[in-house]
């Protein structure tokens, strides 16, 4: 088999690192993109097999991620996805270095921090593209001996084919030059000293693999010596830097930060202490509160539920299907499409909103991506469109909301189109991060913003409600009670003093 060598690395003209495409690395990043997005690494960061890597003195995150490289065999524009494999003429191993300490200072291009000399090792053995398919291959990473990253193509967000294609949109692919195609999970930092090794084999009809593979790619990583001088940016990092190269707050060894109270600049967006101060008051007072700040739209109507003896209070994400038209639903409609995305990058606590139009005619979800959901720790599903296999759907524990059971797929009406924008759903706008709160009364869309007001004035409603209610059980009239009148808010505030020192 022929081997990557320095004539490999010379015909490089270009280099296009894809940022996220496998589902692994989407739910672990928490983002699923709707297409492709690149970066350009220089051809000068092309190193081979056993060549050191130096972490640049004085940055800390030096990142690692295993992925498989196209070599594109002959020049590439503007053709269609069905030609797009015959242009590439072989599969490689790489590892798509980087120092995270100089991200800050790239504003997306990651030329510093990506760019670096020996930041992108190929090789050993190069496997012809025409002997394998470019759905069947594995991908595998060791750092220092350890298995840390184990993912196949079988499901990628763009199939290979697909970036050959979209890139040949725009500029031309030469001859030798690289693809790089995303990373899956399990990627992290390396120190001075570490090995880190990358295979790429192709899978056989029986899952294992059929003899076709690159071998070890193998990087050692050593400590630079030459520290930055003072005319450019220096290396910086913070904890998010530190939590994106290692995959997680976890790994990275920060303290745990509860998803619920992440929020904004401004605060959290659903604290414990709000989700637990909305779950406590009844769903028309929120709705009574709501209306009287002239929010009179912002109830999802129609719906009827699996579990209407559950209460759900979380922040939503949202998935909108468009009316089906065969030809983008051959694009969009399969493999690991927005519906699946959306599903798979659900996080514990959030409800799932999605627009189906109110159409009927058509399931929106099934068993199988329902329990996907619950899983990942969903709090609820809402679709303003129908169920598939309902009576599995209403036999999980997590509440679905839904216009009616229906037994027929995606395609006879829909196309999962895109995920976590502004949608509409049973007559209300939704967004991601706004509140929902729904039971059997109803379904409510609560602006973040308004939250901690709204819910103390409830809390305060139903204070006064209670007042009311136990009036009346003693005989008195509603006239000047309900509303209560000054001589009644005087009697009110003597109840409300007595039940403080109870």
């Amino acid at each position: 088999m022929e081997q990557v060598n320095g004539d490999t690395l010379a015909a490089a003209r270009k280099v296009i690192a894809l940022h996220i495409n496998y589902p692994s690395r989407a739910a672990q990043r928490g983002r699923t993109p709707a297409q492709p997005s690149y970066f350009l690494k220089p051809s000068s960061s092309l190193s081979l097999s056993g060549s050191p890597v130096e972490r640049p003195a004085g940055c800390e995150l030096l990142g690692y991620e295993g992925e498989i490289a196209l070599v594109i065999g002959k020049a590439a524009r503007r053709i269609g996805i069905a030609d797009a494999w015959s242009h590439v003429a072989f599969v490689t191993a790489s590892n798509d270095l980087g120092v995270y300490d100089l991200r800050y200072a790239d504003k997306g291009s990651n030329l510093r921090s990506k760019g670096g000399d020996g930041f992108t090792p190929l090789g050993p053995a190069l496997i012809p593209a025409d002997a394998v398919d470019p759905a069947g291959l594995r991908i595998r990473t060791w750092h220092n001996g350890e298995l840390v990253q184990d993912d196949s193509t079988e499901e990628l967000l763009f199939p290979f084919a697909r970036l050959v294609a979209d890139l040949s949109q725009l500029l031309t692919l030469e001859e030798g030059d690289i693809i790089l195609t995303g990373t899956p999970a399990g990627a992290s930092v390396a120190e001075p000293g570490d090995v880190l090794e990358v295979e790429v084999s192709a899978i056989g009809s029986n899952g294992s693999d059929d003899g076709l593979t690159t071998g070890r790619l193998v990087t050692r990583v050593e400590e630079g010596t030459t520290p930055f001088a003072d005319f450019g940016a220096g290396p910086k990092i913070d904890d998010l830097q530190r939590e994106e190269a290692y995959g997680s707050r976890a790994a990275a060894g920060l303290p745990a930060v509860d998803s619920a109270e992440a929020g904004t600049a401004d605060g959290p967006a659903l604290s414990p202490e709000l989700k637990a101060k909305l779950e406590s008051v009844a769903t028309a007072t929120l709705s009574s509160q709501l209306r009287k700040r002239g929010l009179n739209n912002v109830s999802i109507d129609g719906l009827q539920a699996t579990r209407p003896d559950r209460r759900v209070v979380g922040l939503a994400r949202t998935l909108r299907y468009v009316p089906n038209r065969e030809d983008l639903f051959k694009t969009h409609g399969g493999g690991f499409n927005a519906q699946k995305r959306a599903i798979d990058s659900v996080n514990e606590g959030e409800v799932l909103v999605m627009e189906a139009r109110g159409e009927k005619g058509t399931g929106t979800v099934g068993d199988i991506l329902a329990l996907r959901a619950q899983v990942r720790g969903a709090a609820a599903i809402i679709t303003d469109g129908g169920v598939r296999d309902y009576s599995a759907v209403a036999g999980l524990e997590m509440p679905t909301y839904f216009a009616n059971p229906h037994p027929a797929v995606l395609g006879r009406r829909h196309i999962p189109w895109d995920t976590d924008i502004t949608i509409a759903c049973g007559g209300a706008t939704v967004q991601p991060g706004d509140i929902i709160v729904a039971d059997s009364d109803g379904i409510l869309v609560i602006p973040p913003a308004i939250a901690e007001e709204l819910v103390e004035d409830c809390i305060r409603q139903e204070k006064e409600e209670a007042f009311i209610f136990e009036m009346v059980q003693q005989g008195n009239s509603v006239d000047g009670l309900y509303p209560m009148n000054p001589e009644w808010q005087a009697r009110y505030k003597e109840w409300e003093a007595g039940q403080a020192n109870d």
